[in-house]
């Protein structure tokens, strides 16, 4: 077997080992922009009967920290692609984004697709929520919402579908029927396709209510087999729509799950370190929406700046500043010299923006529902993690990983809506143990009657 690392582009087959359990099999590979494999994923094997592995993208900041102009990069890579290859129009940003891309520059977003392009773009909860927004900033005229995993109070979704794999499958969309009842492409945009079916669903149920004759999928990793893709072509057939798919790597994969997987080993904890918190508070920033949820917290409007209930393209000049000026905030509040900055499941687009302008050294990461085993080997795609009950509903397990023990020296943890002490608890009690020299709580949006 070949570690992921030893991998180059000009062998034919590639081929993963999983824990010695599970065995990861790739050919038939596509690469149009010749990314190396090794910058865009590793492997871990996943705590779910369904889909037993999972590809740990080393570019969305959801199961490993990553330098977050990685993030936005990746974004406008995809589109890159989707121009070249959807409209067949050269994008003279290719390279320059390539270039940044491959060696670490700093990537201020400006849109380069031109106004005629004007899309609905939906991304998908919870993963592709960031790189969703993100590749609607390259857009001079889109619109663009992601789908939530919440349920809003006294709304009803304009759409709902479901994801057969997920351990967490209901996707709500709660956007006005206005930008969704037109015949303008819908773009949907997911960082991973396996099987499609997720991209299927979601287009059957627009398409049963709001009918158009082109959809896109886009999406960064494209796995399906040959009988998903046929698949696509009947979905097209029966309902006599065109579905383009563009991805920056695809291939097809073979799964051989040879041995029962047991959670082996644990976090390494140290508490060698006094960990102060501190709370810091961004409402001034950004604006809250007339929108709450159903859960504990449904006294607490979720923000405008998300996307979650539909932005504009002519909306993101202003986004883009109000993060500028909270980073400035987050930057002068810095004072460790290697900083962790941590979104909360969907709420993943803001922080990750506000980590790209905070300095040098700066990572960014997600916590995440995704179960996943938890070994401390080189190469493997989950060697640490914590978990603990979402603090913003304690009835959800969070996960966090690839935090190794004293590697950060402060931790930044952002929330949409505020949330009390007692619910942070949990949360703080699992990465105290991580060494951190200072976590700051960052929260967004409180109590209108506070």
């Amino acid at each position: 077997m070949k570690n992921l690392q030893a991998l180059t582009l000009s062998e034919k087959k590639f081929t993963f080992n999983i824990l010695d359990s599970i065995k990861v099999e790739i050919d038939r590979l596509q690469n149009p922009f010749h990314i190396p494999l090794d910058e865009l994923f590793t492997m871990a094997a996943r705590i779910n009967k369904k889909r037993s592995f999972l590809f740990i993208s080393k570019v969305l900041g959801k199961h490993l920290p990553i330098e977050p102009n990685k993030g936005l990069l990746i974004a406008a890579l995809l589109g890159a692609r989707y121009i070249e290859k959807v409209k067949g129009v050269e994008c003279q940003e290719k390279e320059r984004l390539l270039s940044l891309f491959l060696t670490g520059g700093t990537y201020y977003s400006r849109p380069f697709i031109p106004k005629h392009l004007n899309p609905v773009i939906i991304g998908f909860a919870e993963t592709a929520t960031a790189l969703g927004h993100a590749f609607f900033d390259c857009f001079q005229a889109a619109e663009f919402f992601h789908t939530t995993r919440e349920e809003i109070r006294g709304e009803t979704p304009v759409i709902t579908f479901e994801e057969e794999h997920s351990h967490a499958t209901s996707h709500r969309c709660y956007v006005s029927q206005e930008m969704i009842d037109h015949q303008r492409e819908i773009i949907l945009v997911d960082d991973e396709i396996t099987t499609g079916n997720t991209a299927l669903n979601i287009i059957k149920s627009i398409h049963e209510k709001f009918p158009r004759p082109v959809y896109t999928v886009v999406s960064i990793l494209d796995w399906r087999s040959q009988e998903y893709q046929q698949k696509f072509l009947r979905v097209e057939q029966e309902l006599g729509i065109k579905i383009n798919v563009v991805s920056l790597l695809s291939g097809h994969i073979e799964i051989h799950q040879f041995k029962e997987l047991e959670n082996r080993s644990k976090m390494l904890r140290t508490t060698n370190r006094e960990t102060s918190i501190e709370v810091l508070r961004l409402g001034s920033f950004f604006t809250a929406s007339e929108y709450s949820s159903k859960d504990q917290l449904n006294g607490i409007p979720y923000l405008n700046e998300t996307g979650r209930f539909g932005l504009k393209s002519l909306e993101n000049l202003n986004v883009h500043e109000r993060v500028s000026s909270a980073a400035d905030f987050l930057r002068q509040n810095r004072v460790g010299d290697r900083t962790l900055c941590l979104g909360t499941g969907e709420f993943m687009y803001l922080p990750m923006k506000l980590a790209a302008e905070m300095g040098k050294d700066v990572y960014y990461q997600s916590t995440t529902r995704s179960p996943i085993f938890i070994e401390n080997k080189e190469g493997y795609g989950a060697r640490f993690g914590v978990n603990f009950p979402n603090p913003e509903n304690e009835k959800i397990s969070h996960s966090v990983y690839n935090i190794p023990p004293s590697y950060y020296d402060e931790l930044f943890v952002f929330f949409e809506r505020e949330v009390s002490e007692e619910q942070l608890q949990p949360m703080l009690n699992e990465l105290g143990e991580l060494s951190f020299q200072t976590i700051k709580i960052v929260f967004f949006s409180r109590d209108r009657g506070e």
